[in-house]
């Protein structure tokens, strides 16, 4: 990866300052990034796209329609990480370095001191934590309805719906303890020479130093990942590129 005029030594210096419009700025500034190089966006949601069709093809041709719910549940959880190469695209496009495939497609290698793969290690832990609590917090209240996983008619039943709630709030509070680690440490690791716990503890300093603002990005982008993923996830084609920019450029404002 070409250097960029950066001072990799210089200490950390987090804005507490944040406000909405600095999330409007960094809306439209993400939109105009995936305009001018829309087919690197596209060719990296794709993969998110197919991915989430398999997992649906699967579920139902097994008969398990009930784990779709955890399943798109772990969407949003996922997407900071796949948007790293959409992050490095935003960064070449503002150092005025040319875009090419060898870069985005090599971006996951960070600055080439796998911390950015010791963040794939820990998104993995986490979803597999997710994965064993969903599973016991299903099966518990399945067992407790009477009913299997092959019909979506238990969420309408009281059982199902105590169910969405426990394992809404408990998927929920792990979702914001990995968005608050992870939301400014991976554009982070693609943009600084810091390692990866520098690069969470200023990520989290940013949430906790802008509450409102930080919460209010992360809804965002939960309900539009939802909403973008409803048509058989065609719409994260554009939704996911578009909310990847716009992160680097909230980065870039919120990180000195």
């Amino acid at each position: 990866m070409e250097n960029v005029e950066q001072a990799s030594a210089a200490p950390v210096v987090v804005a507490r300052d944040l406000n909405a419009g600095d999330l409007k700025a960094a809306l439209a500034a993400g939109c105009r990034d995936f305009l001018a190089c829309p087919i690197y966006g596209m060719a990296i949601s794709a993969v998110y796209v197919i991915s989430g069709l398999a997992i649906l093809y699967a579920l139902m041709s097994h008969g398990e329609v009930v784990w779709l719910v955890p399943a798109a549940a772990c969407f949003p959880l996922l997407a900071p990480f796949t948007a790293v190469s959409i992050y490095e695209v935003s960064r070449r496009r503002e150092a005025g370095i040319p875009v090419t495939w060898g870069a985005v497609l090599t971006a996951l290698r960070g600055r080439g001191d796998d911390q950015i793969l010791g963040m794939g290690v820990i998104v993995f832990v986490i979803f597999a934590f997710w994965v064993m609590l969903a599973h016991a917090i299903f099966y518990m209240f399945l067992a407790g309805a009477g009913m299997t996983t092959e019909s979506l008619a238990f969420f309408t039943t009281n059982s199902g719906l105590v169910m969405l709630l426990v394992g809404g709030a408990v998927g929920g509070a792990m979702a914001l303890a990995f968005y608050a680690i992870s939301v400014m440490s991976l554009p982070m690791l693609i943009d600084r020479d810091v390692d990866l716990i520098t690069a969470m503890i200023a990520s989290m300093t940013c949430v906790k130093a802008n509450p409102g603002v930080m919460l209010g990005w992360a809804a965002l982008i939960a309900v539009t990942l939802v909403i973008a993923a409803i048509p058989v996830f065609i719409g994260l084609l554009f939704v996911l590129p578009c909310l990847g920019h716009a992160s680097w450029h909230l980065y870039r404002r919120a990180i000195s």
